[in-house]
């Protein structure tokens, strides 16, 4: 696979490197200091002079400033940033397989991959006018995401600058976030959700981006004390209840959620805890963003500006706006009349059909870890049947103090009979992705190893 051709009707759109209109302007907190937009660029330029000459990058920093100077550095250089979800040795054999010249950079030593690995030059101070910011071609391919084919194998999507500034730029109306907020996060810059909603979107609209990938409570509450406001935390539902389950939480302006249902009740919760205003976000690798709600108060979900979903029997389509192909959506959706409201009924992969009867993972998941004492679950779906040919759900759960079958006396209250999981095994812990996110690869390898040790 190649990089995509770029499109000669934008050829000569050209947006902005950073949205900051002054020097002086704070474009992101290191280590608690703050850091100008003319020191950002002058970071970008020193970065951009030594990188290598090849055509695409691996950025595996965890300081999500130096995360955003390469990333910021490689655009103005033409490479393009690959964002593996993983980085096992299956994963980098098949990213060399299109993109034979990559090499890596990051801050961890011990990460180790099967590439080249280039040294980030030593970052002194230094400014660089505003005016000096260098303009992008809109066509320009700046980064490549990936999502899981049928084969397990990573799909490449390619990512290009206009539309990328376009996705942000909505999001920053959304939310009403502009220059005069910091923006602190939970996830991790390499996922899509937090390349948008962490990096991308203070640099396109001006505010001020945070270095430290935030996940233990007390980091939370710490970073929200030493920074200005008005602060928005991008985080997902499960660093959000981990933090809300902590004790005492630390008062914040707004939040957003992303990659996995946020519930009604744990929404309600954190607004009212923290006084802020929760913003929940939908979409996908494919589209970006798509829409938002406030689950505290809406249950409909409203697209972007621009945007336009279409159905075609049990098929949602997504198009305009940012969204630079129609792209199907892995969800089941129920469109409210003019194409830019919906209701979201679940992922289709997620949907589970026992003895004539439907639900969705999600829901039961919710189902689960709202059962006091338990800290985590997850519902799993075996690729074995029953000599009955009926498939058994099962159930891992994180619940110090609790037996499983106080478990499954309180689910019986909670779920039909027909989706009662079997078995349920307590576990120390599920082994989630930085994100939050908990892959069925994952769930199947525990699944084995527990299934081995009762043989």
């Amino acid at each position: 696979m190649s990089s995509p051709a770029l499109r000669p009707d934008t050829a000569l759109d050209s947006l902005p490197l950073t949205g900051h209109t002054r020097d002086g302007a704070v474009a992101a907190y290191r280590r608690g200091k703050p850091i100008t937009a003319a020191q950002f660029l002058h970071d970008v330029n020193t970065v951009a002079r030594a990188l290598p000459n090849a055509g695409h990058i691996l950025n595996f920093f965890a300081d999500r400033y130096l995360f955003a100077v390469t990333l910021c550095a490689a655009v103005t250089r033409g490479q393009v940033t690959l964002l593996p979800p993983t980085t096992t040795p299956n994963v980098i054999a098949a990213l060399r397989a299109f993109a034979s010249d990559a090499y890596c950079v990051g801050d961890d030593p011990q990460h180790e991959v099967d590439l080249p690995r280039f040294p980030l030059p030593a970052l002194a101070p230094g400014t660089r006018s505003i005016a000096e910011a260098p303009r992008i071609a809109a066509d320009r391919v700046v980064a490549c995401v990936f999502t899981s084919g049928s084969t397990g194998e990573p799909t490449p999507h390619f990512k290009r600058w206009g539309p990328l500034m376009r996705d942000v730029q909505g999001e920053s109306r959304r939310l009403g976030v502009g220059s005069a907020h910091t923006i602190l996060g939970t996830v991790p810059p390499q996922h899509m959700y937090g390349l948008e909603s962490t990096v991308l979107l203070p640099i396109a609209c001006g505010a001020a981006l945070t270095a430290e990938r935030l996940y233990f409570p007390a980091d939370i509450d710490a970073a929200i004390a030493a920074m200005p406001g008005p602060r928005l935390l991008v985080t997902t539902p499960f660093h959000l209840k981990t933090w809300m389950e902590s004790g005492t939480v630390a008062r914040i302006e707004a939040m957003v959620s992303a990659t996995a249902p946020l519930s009604v009740g744990l929404a309600r919760a954190a607004e009212d805890r923290t006084g802020a205003v929760v913003h929940e976000i939908y979409g996908c690798t494919e589209a970006g963003q798509v829409a938002t709600r406030r689950p505290a108060r809406e249950v409909e979900w409203e697209a972007f500006d621009g945007l336009r979903l279409t159905s075609e029997g049990d098929r949602t389509t997504v198009s305009g706006g940012h969204v630079e192909t129609p792209t199907p959506l892995s969800d089941i959706i129920e469109l409210l009349g003019d194409g830019r409201r919906f209701l979201l009924h679940g992922r289709s992969a997620d949907m589970v059909n026992i003895a004539g009867k439907r639900n969705s993972l999600g829901y039961l998941n919710h189902q689960l870890t709202s059962i006091g004492g338990v800290a985590d679950g997850a519902f799993f779906v075996p690729d074995e049947r029953e000599t009955d040919g009926v498939t058994r759900l099962v159930a891992f759960a994180v619940a110090p103090g609790l037996t499983p079958a106080q478990i499954l006396a309180e689910l019986r209250q909670r779920i039909d009979p027909a989706f009662m999981p079997r078995p349920l095994h307590l576990v120390r812990a599920l082994p989630r992705q930085s994100t939050g996110k908990l892959p069925r690869e994952a769930l199947l390898a525990i699944a084995r190893t527990l299934g081995d040790k009762k043989r």
